[in-house]
């Protein structure tokens, strides 16, 4: 049931594919949020179906009808992305109002310049904003954590690395296939030597643990480089790899090499942004039955300053969609009841507390193996 001294839950983009599994989890756990988006009509029919929820338009081209979704204390869950692009009205109506934020995305120069614009003013106003409260990358921070709390302060580096089973490539969502090519063309923000440094993706290819077995991943990008620094300041060093398809490592570093290239000349740009929309598919994601079919497994390794191995850490969860839907209806759950721990835009730890922090993952069914 419904907690009556809970504020608000209102999930912005609740009809297209992450905001709707938001809500799918929300209403699952007795929550009845807010639907919001820019078709009236498809909120209406979403809002039916759920037994009648309350509904609001508003679009990210119209600041201040974001700006009318949320009051001080109630909890903004969105979906809307890219968020470099269209995430900004909802981030400034959450920490204007003083109300909390959850959100989806996997984009660290998002969160970067979150931090930096709205910091403050979220703190000013009591707002606990937790950008990237999902697979990108609540699962690496939950390795990266329990690693390093592993390995004690004679650890000064540590490799994540996100990897995953069954069928993947058919599983993906539109969007994470854009997010996937586009990666390649991005700069990847690492900490190295003691502070943040950006280097080309797919630059190196490791080896990493997974169930036993060495499997290769690419230099990727990821939050864990910002969070586990700031609460680990013995740590010199923290890079995350993606090894979703470790045969393609190498390949993929080959592409990362002929992207960036043709990404510094308008032409080429011009004929590679061509490409990669093709390459993003369909609209939508997979469905359930697919989403059940894949499991996403992070791995954590710390090392000494000799390199030696000091901690390996695996934890295991849902596919990236399920866990993160998971992910985001349960942060949002504690955030409505006034759970927060610390305001302004933080990480996934810091925000709710480390104890909370593993119930949250637990609750998603995210945790060690």
């Amino acid at each position: 049931m419904t907690d009556v001294n809970a504020s608000r839950i209102v999930v912005f983009g609740a009809t297209g594919y992450a905001g709707g599994l938001a809500v799918e989890s929300l209403v699952r756990r007795g929550e009845r949020p807010v639907l919001a988006g820019r078709s009236a009509s498809k909120l209406a029919e979403l809002a039916q179906s759920l037994g009648g929820l309350d509904y609001q338009v508003a679009d990210v081209a119209d600041p201040a009808g974001v700006a009318a979704l949320v009051s001080e204390g109630d909890v903004l869950v969105t979906g809307v992305g890219p968020f470099e692009r269209v995430g900004w009205a909802a981030a400034q109506a959450a920490a204007a109002a003083g109300a909390h934020y959850v959100d989806s995305t996997g984009e660290v120069g998002f969160v970067r310049e979150l931090q930096r614009r709205y910091d403050r003013l979220a703190r000013d106003n009591g707002s606990v904003m937790l950008p990237a409260f999902g697979y990108d990358y609540i699962p690496g921070v939950l390795a990266g954590e329990l690693a390093a709390k592993d390995a004690g302060p004679q650890a000064r580096s540590i490799d994540v690395g996100y990897f995953a089973t069954g069928p993947l490539w058919r599983g993906l969502s539109q969007g994470t296939r854009k997010t996937v090519a586009d990666g390649l063309t991005l700069p990847v923000t690492i900490f190295a030597d003691g502070r943040l440094a950006e280097r080309r993706a797919a630059q190196n290819v490791v080896r990493m643990p997974v169930r036993g077995a060495a499997r290769s991943a690419i230099l990727a990008s990821g939050t864990e480089v910002l969070q586990l620094p700031i609460r680990y300041p013995h740590l010199r060093d923290v890079r995350v790899f993606n090894g979703w398809f470790p045969s393609l490592a190498r390949p993929m570093q080959a592409t990362s090499v002929l992207f960036n290239g043709l990404a510094k000349v308008a032409v080429g740009r011009k004929a590679l942004d061509a490409g990669l929309s093709r390459m993003s598919g369909p609209a939508g994601g997979p469905d359930e039955a697919e989403r059940a079919k894949v499991r996403g497994v992070a791995v954590a390794v710390a090392r000494s300053a000799s390199g030696a191995i000091l901690a390996q850490v695996e934890v295991e969860g849902p596919s990236p969609y399920t866990v993160t839907a998971e992910l985001m209806a349960v942060a949002a759950q504690r955030l409505s009841r006034g759970q927060g721990v610390q305001p302004g835009v933080v990480g996934a730890i810091d925000g709710l507390g480390a104890r909370a922090f593993e119930e949250v993952c637990a609750e998603a069914d995210l945790g060690r193996v």
